[in-house]
């Protein structure tokens, strides 16, 4: 898919996340009007906190149709869930806010006030979580490959959409950009851009932090999904920015170009966007 994204730039992360929760919310509950349920394909990071902070509260929490919407995630690193590293725990401490439900997250939300009514974070049903089992893997010792495996015949199963290049279609995907212009754990110069499989385990990267195994969705999903986000705060991602939104496009060589296209958000603030030419981040 070609053309050009829509590109917002706001004053400081907090209205970035809020702009961004915001436009999610509105395609999840277009998603389950139409379809009857929304998928999201989110990520981890520095990305998805403010988000998940904005989606956890009223008035978005109380206007998704949470029940419908079901989660997965664009990439995942060899690590337990509950790991400082893993993409899949801010989205349970913080969306899902499981810590508080159970009473032990010292925030002040505890059982009690689940029991009144007050309830912290999301409601969504444990089998619309869709995690990749990377703590199941690590404890039996079969590696990201096996989790890659089974996390492609997990969405193979599921009644997503599926476009003309063969890969699933997600109503939402939400998406960072690293320094070195990657995105999900698709890096430059990646193999997977030729490949067929809609999950794959990629090494450890050496050029960049952390140093850890992942597995990640196929690149093209991008490509074929309804809605990408991409969000960016910071100075630090300033030049990257330029080069991914402004340069010349080769997604082998900057792969987060892949969300340079028609249909596509990116919700930058005012630091990120700094080196970005006026028409761009006006």
């Amino acid at each position: 898919m070609s053309g050009e994204p829509a590109i917002r730039v706001f004053d400081d992360p907090t209205a970035t996340s809020r702009a961004a929760a915001a436009a999610m919310a509105a395609a999840f509950i277009e998603a389950v009007q139409a379809r009857g349920r929304a998928d999201w394909a989110t990520t981890g990071g520095s990305t998805p906190a403010g988000i998940y902070r904005e989606l956890a509260v009223a008035p978005l929490r109380d206007a998704v149709p949470w029940s419908s919407v079901h989660a997965w995630w664009g990439d995942e690193r060899f690590v337990p869930r509950d790991h400082p590293l893993s993409n899949v725990m801010p989205f349970d401490q913080i969306l899902m806010s499981t810590a508080a439900r159970a009473g032990l997250s010292g925030t002040g939300a505890d059982a009690a006030e689940v029991e009144l009514g007050i309830e912290p974070g999301v409601w969504m049903p444990v089998e619309n979580v869709h995690a990749p089992q990377v703590t199941n893997a690590i404890t039996r010792a079969t590696g990201i490959g096996s989790v890659a495996l089974d996390y492609e015949a997990e969405l193979r199963a599921a009644p997503l959409a599926v476009a003309d290049s063969g890969l699933p279609i997600f109503d939402v995907m939400l998406v960072g950009i690293g320094s070195d212009g990657h995105v999900l754990s698709v890096f430059p110069g990646s193999p997977l851009f030729d490949g067929s499989a809609w999950v794959s385990a990629v090494p450890a990267p050496e050029h960049i932090e952390p140093h850890v195994a992942r597995l990640t969705l196929h690149p093209g999903v991008l490509e074929a999904a309804r809605l990408p986000i991409v969000v960016a705060h910071g100075a630090g991602k300033a030049a990257i920015l330029a080069s991914v939104l402004a340069g010349e496009r080769d997604e082998r060589k900057l792969p987060a170009q892949l969300a340079r296209r028609d249909g596509a958000i990116w919700f930058l603030d005012r630091a990120a966007a700094a080196s970005l030419p006026d028409p761009l981040s006006g």
